[in-house]
């Protein structure tokens, strides 16, 4: 039985020419939506194999439907498609359990290898994303040299947060908490130079945004 797809996006043109793409590569189009809240009606009701979503619709954005089908425990794989390269909104896409995450510009080329990886259970992050978005290639194995106050921390200064507001949120003083600033441009072999870990952080905040 062919993979049952699902698409909802809020503009009527780009919405049309999804369809008529993936009609096009012989794909199972079994419903479409215009805002968030039919698509979720009809993702809820019909449980589609995949859905692909704008990240932006009117009622409900493309991760709350996300959000939403995590709580239910729809089996339904997500593919979300925007036009947005912030860091954040790719995090809490892994955080929903999206299958895919897609930019528009570049959705086009990769929309079949996004669907047939989804197929068989393999998520699907475009390489230009991470590309855009500047991030490195680092592992989270380096968070293992770090104590959990330290990530803490760095969590902290991803969200923009000065010493002294990291020192009230702890409970500790703000040159406690440039003591461990400190200790954790040594562990990571960065520069002293001033703002030298808050660059650090902003390219790397994926390593340890569910950092437990």
């Amino acid at each position: 039985m062919k993979t049952s797809i699902f698409i909802a996006d809020d503009h009527p043109l780009l919405l049309k020419g999804l369809e008529e793409l993936l009609l096009e590569k012989k794909m199972n189009v079994v419903g479409k939506a215009s805002n968030g809240k039919d698509a979720l009606n009809f993702i809820t009701l019909k449980k589609p194999d995949i859905a692909i979503l704008d990240i932006q619709m009117p009622n409900l954005t493309g991760l709350e439907v996300a959000k939403a089908c995590q709580k239910s425990k729809l089996e339904t794989k997500i593919i979300i498609i925007t036009l947005h390269k912030e860091i954040d909104l790719y995090l809490k896409a892994k955080e929903y359990n999206i299958f895919g995450y897609l930019l528009k510009e570049f959705a086009i080329e990769e929309i079949e290898n996004c669907i047939h990886s989804v197929e068989i259970g393999i998520p699907y992050f475009s390489e230009q994303i991470k590309k855009n978005m500047d991030f490195t290639s680092e592992s989270n194995s380096i968070l293992k040299t770090l104590a959990p106050r330290e990530i803490l921390v760095l969590r902290l200064i991803s969200k923009y947060k000065t010493n002294k507001e990291i020192g009230h949120i702890l409970f500790i003083s703000h040159r406690t908490v440039e003591k461990h600033r400190s200790n954790i441009i040594s562990k990571l072999n960065l520069s002293h130079e001033t703002n030298s870990l808050s660059v650090w952080v902003q390219k790397n905040k994926h390593l340890f945004h569910s950092y437990s």
